[in-house]
């Protein structure tokens, strides 16, 4: 089907681009000594708030696809939003309803996987964060699964646990241990036969969990711990527990990977030939690399030693153009017309940008989960590549290049539509860091000032608001102690919408509740079209 959208009538299209800036991370929470945001020197921010065109939106819970308003949004379901003009049942929802409808034991990936186990008398892995933060994954998840597994005859299982400390809490790890620990000891016990056990683990920022290529040493060290069994053990039978406590008290997105070992030091679950290996994440982008080890023939980033022949799958596909992993267990959403595919048919140029931490959010999630380009003839796509380091240690992170780089592609003026993600008030707010933190939220502020005026030289537009919250609330006080949050939050978002004449051609619309996915038919308003009728309303309408 051809795509195609009318001129509005009643306006003209701006002189310049339309931009639009994400700040990732920059919520709009209360305005205590906890909020980052509020205690940063920010004008810009300040006087965006109070710009003519302007409005919060929800970018959490079921506004961005989640299975309640107690789930919090993330940069994937949120660019997914952002991109798409439409809400689409997320990861989680996904997973949660194929799980309680039964349906995902009745596909052939879970069957295959088991029917794998029990024919090799192997044992069945689960690789995955261990947490009920709903973001990447739910604890939950894997508790329904060791049931099922048992009861289909599965003896052996392994599971190979990510500390997370960053959608929840930075220090609550013990907590989903205990929890996974008494299922595995209540099946073993109905199951005399039966060996249920933690096999290895480690906190998600050093072991397994690495995204957009930015760091394979952290694949790496997973791969040792949860394939090879040789990393550092512990000769205990709660060996899991005590290598947590035993790491010290730090954040456990940062505890060091470990290997469950027995009273002679062999390991306990390492994965060999005839294995399945469920990987029980549903977001995408930190689970990608683990699907390469473990399915790529021409895997060079680091030497795995011994590739063991197993029964892959991933709890979805996270890649649906790569086919990354070939099996799953749920189907991901399907996002038909993203706003880019609109754009390319009215043969408007664009442009992405980011540094390698949200490069994959402003390219792959804004198309719909979508690899590569559109049209390349319409679509550049720009990554600057981030430091590994620890990201409070550089708060400033690349957004000077990033902003650098966006004013020369703007003053080119080859493009129609521009999108930009700051990352730093996400990366450096999950570090807990207050001081780094609103050194991140300054270097924002002062970046889209710069790039508002670069537009504004241009008679553009400029819309500036953010995909979730974070660093808005860097602790909970709890019985008078401050306890530091890591994870995102449930607030709203600013979006403020400006530029030299904007306000003349465009009022705020009427529009109930809106929220990120309202942002993509506004986008095409700006520039002078009609949206999709079946996209959510624009926050603007023609002044007439």
């Amino acid at each position: 089907m051809a795509l195609s959208l009318k001129s509005l009538k009643e306006v003209v299209a701006p002189v310049g681009p339309v931009v639009l800036l994400i700040m990732d991370g920059v919520g709009l929470g209360p305005k205590t000594d906890a909020n980052a945001v509020h205690l940063a020197k920010t004008p810009v921010i300040d006087a965006l708030l109070n710009a003519p065109l302007y409005t919060e939106l929800k970018a959490h819970g079921t506004a961005v696809g989640m299975p309640s308003d107690e789930d919090m949004g993330n940069s994937e379901v949120g660019h997914n939003a952002l991109g798409a003009g439409r809400v689409f049942d997320q990861g989680a929802s996904l997973v949660k309803n194929a799980i309680d409808a039964q349906v995902m034991y009745q596909g052939e990936t879970w069957k295959g996987a088991v029917e794998n186990a029990i024919k090799n008398k192997a044992t069945l892995h689960f690789i995955g964060l261990l947490s009920d933060g709903n973001v990447h994954s739910h604890i939950n998840h894997l508790l329904d699964m060791l049931d099922k597994a048992a009861k289909a005859g599965v003896g052996s299982v392994a599971c190979h646990v990510l500390l997370d400390g960053r959608d929840v809490d930075g220090r609550s790890a013990i907590r989903y241990l205990a929890k996974l620990e008494t299922r595995l000891a209540a099946i073993n016990a109905n199951y005399r036969h039966y060996n249920y056990r933690i096999a290895s683990g480690g906190g998600r920022m050093i072991t397994t969990m690495d995204r957009y290529n930015a760091d394979w040493s952290i694949v790496e060290r997973g791969w040792i711990a949860h394939v090879l069994g040789e990393a550092p053990g512990v000769s205990s039978a709660a060996s899991a527990v005590e290598a947590y406590y035993g790491a010290g008290d730090g954040n456990d997105q940062f505890i060091p990977s470990f290997t469950v070992c027995d009273a002679s030091g062999k390991p306990k679950g390492p994965i060999v030939d005839g294995d399945s290996v469920v990987l029980t994440n549903f977001r995408g982008d930190r689970a990608i690399e683990l699907c390469l080890a473990f399915e790529s023939e021409s895997f060079k980033f680091f030497d795995r030693k011994r590739v063991p022949n197993v029964y892959f799958a991933g709890m979805m596909q996270y890649d649906g153009d790569l086919q990354i992993p070939s099996k799953y267990l749920v189907t991901p959403p399907s996002i038909a017309h993203p706003v880019s595919e609109y754009m390319a048919a009215l043969n408007l140029k664009s442009f992405a940008i980011s540094e390698t931490q949200k490069y994959g959010h402003v390219t792959y999630f804004w198309n719909g989960n979508k690899s590569g380009y559109i049209n390349e003839n319409l679509e550049t796509f720009v990554e600057i590549e981030s430091d590994r380091i620890p990201f409070n240690e550089a708060p400033k992170m690349k957004a000077s290049e990033i902003t650098q780089e966006t004013i020369a592609l703007l003053r080119t003026g080859d493009f129609d539509f521009g999108r930009v993600n700051f990352p730093n008030g996400d990366m450096v707010g999950h570090t807990g860091v207050m001081d780094a933190v609103i050194t991140s939220i300054e270097v924002t502020d002062e970046c889209v000032g710069r790039i508002i005026d670069a537009v504004n030289e241009l008679g553009g537009v400029t819309v500036v608001l953010a995909d979730h919250g974070n660093a808005d609330e860097m602790y909970t006080e709890k019985n008078g102690e401050k306890i530091p949050k890591t994870c995102h939050t449930l607030n709203p978002v600013p979006c403020a919408i400006v530029g030299p004449d904007v306000e003349a051609r465009f009022k705020m619309a009427n529009v109930s509740d809106p929220g990120l996915a309202n942002v993509a038919a506004t986008l095409l308003n700006l520039l002078g079209y009609e949206a999709p009728s079946d996209y959510e309303p624009s926050l603007v309408e023609p002044r007439g």
